[in-house]
C-alpha cells in the first residue's frame, strides 16, 4: 500500500510553492536529457552529471552509503566490495528513483525480470523508471526479445548488469518472492545485493500509474535522503559461496506496542519462520521442480541479504497477489471518486 507521511496543514502553502518552482525545472532537465542528450555521444561523465542534476532538483542531496564489513571512512581501501564491470547488481525495487540513482553511480545495463521465465529483457533507463510506475507483469509481452545474464555479460564485459528480482515495486516494507532470472548468472560472476531506501518513504510507488502523487511527493518536499546498503557479493556457485556465509535466518523485529501510528499487521508475530524464507513458489509463478536445491539456496542468500539490509521481512505475496490487490485498489478508488461526485 502507498506510504503517506504526516505533514502540517500550515506547511501546505510552502509545499505548493516549492512544487510549482521545481516542476518546470525538473521537467526541462528530464525531458532534455531523455529526448536529446541521452542519444548524443557526450561521454559517461557528462551523462552522470545530468543524472545527478535530475536528482538534485527534487532535493535528493544526501546519500547514506554503507557496505557490509567496511567501516565508515575506509571505503577506498575496500574497492573489491563494490560492484564493478562484469558484475551483477540485485537491487530492491521501490521507486523510479532506484534506477535513476543506480544509473548515476554505476552506468549499468538495466533488465526486466518475470516470474515465469529465467530469461531477462534488456531495457533502457527510461523504461526502468517507467516500469516502477507500471502495472506488474508475470509474463513478458508477446514479441519481447529475451536473453540470459550470461549472454549480456559476454556481449558487454565493461558494463554492470542490474536485475530487479522482485519484478515489481513494493512500499519498502517487505521483500517479495524472487523471479529465477538470477539463476542464469555465470558461476564466477559476483552478484551484489543492494538495498535502496528513502526518507521520507512516500516517494515509493507500490501502486501503478500514480504519476502525479509521485511527482507531488518528490518535488514538494525540501529534501530527500537515500539510504544505500551493499551486501557482500555471492556467486551462482555453492562451492564459492561457502567462503562468504550469510546468516541463516533474519532476526525478526520484536513487536512494538500498538498505537494509532502503528501498522497493526507489523505488531503480529509471524505464524511460521519458514513462511518468511522463500515461500511456496505458487505465488511467484515458478515451479519448484524447475529449481534445484543449490539454485534455491542462491535466491535465499540474495533475498536474506536484501531483507537484512532493509531491516524488513520476506513475504509470501507474489506478482499474482499484487495484480489482485491493484484491481481491488482501483475499484475502491473509483467508488471514492463516484461518492465525491
Amino acid at each position: 500500500m502507498p506510504v503517506s507521511t504526516p505533514t502540517s496543514t500550515l506547511f501546505l502553502p510552502v509545499r505548493v510553492f516549492i512544487f510549482l518552482v521545481r516542476l518546470p525545472i525538473f521537467a526541462a532537465i528530464t525531458l532534455s536529457y531523455f529526448l536529446a542528450l541521452q542519444c548524443l555521444p557526450l561521454g559517461s561523465l557528462f551523462k552522470k552529471a545530468m543524472l545527478w542534476a535530475i536528482l538534485g532538483v527534487p532535493g535528493i542531496w544526501w546519500v547514506d552509503l554503507q557496505v557490509d564489513g567496511v567501516k565508515k571512512g575506509s571505503l577506498a581501501k575496500h574497492s573489491p566490495r563494490l560492484p564493478k564491470p562484469s558484475n551483477i547488481i540485485a537491487s530492491s525495487f521501490t521507486s523510479p528513483i532506484d534506477a535513476l540513482y543506480l544509473a548515476a553511480i554505476f552506468d549499468p545495463i538495466f533488465t526486466a525480470s518475470y516470474t515465469t521465465t529465467r530469461l531477462v529483457h534488456r531495457i533502457s533507463l527510461l523504461r526502468a523508471i517507467l516500469r516502477a510506475l507500471s502495472p506488474p507483469q508475470s509474463r513478458p509481452p508477446p514479441g519481447t526479445a529475451l536473453t540470459d545474464l550470461g549472454t549480456l555479460l559476454r556481449d558487454h564485459p565493461n558494463r554492470i548488469i542490474v536485475v530487479f528480482p522482485e519484478t515489481t515495486t513494493t512500499n519498502g516494507r517487505g521483500i517479495l518472492p524472487f523471479s529465477p532470472s538470477l539463476l542464469t548468472a555465470p558461476p564466477k560472476t559476483r552478484i551484489f545485493p543492494i538495498s535502496v531506501r528513502y526518507t521520507p518513504t512516500d516517494i515509493t510507488t507500490p501502486v501503478p500509474r500514480a504519476y502525479w502523487a509521485f511527482l507531488w511527493n518528490l518535488l514538494s518536499r525540501p529534501t530527500h535522503c537515500i539510504r544505500v546498503r551493499i551486501a557482500e557479493y555471492v556467486y551462482n556457485n555453492p562451492s564459492l559461496n561457502e567462503e562468504y556465509p550469510y546468516p541463516q535466518k533474519v532476526t525478526p523485529t520484536p513487536p512494538s506496542e500498538s498505537t494509532y501510528k502503528t501498522n497493526y499487521f507489523e505488531t503480529l508475530p509471524s505464524s511460521s519462520e519458514a513462511e518468511d524464507v522463500i515461500p511456496s513458489r505458487k505465488a511467484s509463478g515458478v515451479n519448484n521442480r524447475d529449481i534445484t536445491t543449490d539454485e534455491k539456496r542462491l535466491l535465499e542468500k540474495v533475498s536474506e541479504a536484501l531483507a537484512r539490509l532493509g531491516r524488513v521481512k520476506r513475504v509470501g505475496l507474489g506478482v499474482k497477489d499484487k495484480v489482485a490487490f491493484v484491481e481491488a485498489w482501483g475499484r475502491q478508488h473509483h467508488r471514492s471518486l463516484r461518492w465525491l461526485r
